[in-house]
């Protein structure tokens, strides 16, 4: 029996545009990111959607909530998928990290200083929570909205290292697809993709 697993990051907030860490602060969709969001919620209009289920945080609520209404389901709501909690380097710009941590390259991909959530435990509270749904929506489609880092984290433990942190950079309302058969395991089909932001040529 094949599982189908879909990865959506959220669309993009203000925070993201001016290079912040958002980690837990509840920042929401901005009006581009509202309309990725509807742009997405368009393309997956056709797709098999099973269950959707997202990070309790806005952006990523509103972009689950916008697939949702195109397919009649009821988005499920966890702290689970969750971005990494940044600790004391929420709402700081790149530029303000080099300046204050000389250490900021390692610590953003391992976390585990100044209050951050450690990359091991993020992975281990998404895989337990990922774990859980697959084993109970067995053969269906399931769509996460999560955040980039979540979602990294999770590929680089599904793809055994070949994929995740610290390799690819997820773009706003970015697809990624994967299968799990018990037989095979898990599968990477697509990752980063997003067809519903490509303008259309005029003819």
């Amino acid at each position: 029996m094949r599982t189908h697993l879909y990865f959506i990051r959220h669309g993009e907030t203000v925070w993201n545009r001016e290079g912040r860490v958002q980690g837990h602060s509840d920042i929401p969709l901005s009006e581009t990111g509202l309309e990725q969001a509807r742009r997405l919620a368009e393309y997956l209009q056709q797709q098999s959607v099973s269950v959707i289920y997202s990070s309790d945080l806005l952006r990523a609520r509103q972009t689950a909530e916008s697939i949702a209404a195109k397919h009649g389901v009821q988005v499920q709501v966890t702290s689970a998928f969750r971005e990494r909690y940044g600790g004391e380097w929420e709402g700081l710009t790149g530029a303000e990290l080099k300046e204050k941590y000389p250490d900021w390259e390692t610590v953003r991909f391992t976390g585990g200083s100044y209050g951050i959530e450690s990359t091991e435990e993020l992975q281990q509270r998404i895989i337990r929570e990922l774990e859980k749904i697959v084993d109970k929506h067995q053969g269906q489609h399931i769509y996460v909205v999560s955040h980039g880092m979540s979602i990294n984290a999770a590929l680089t433990f599904l793809t055994r290292g070949e994929h995740g942190t610290g390799i690819i950079r997820l773009h706003n309302t970015s697809i990624t697809h994967l299968t799990y058969e018990q037989a095979d395991g898990w599968k990477l089909h697509k990752i980063n993709e997003t067809p519903h932001l490509v303008v259309k040529e005029e003819k």
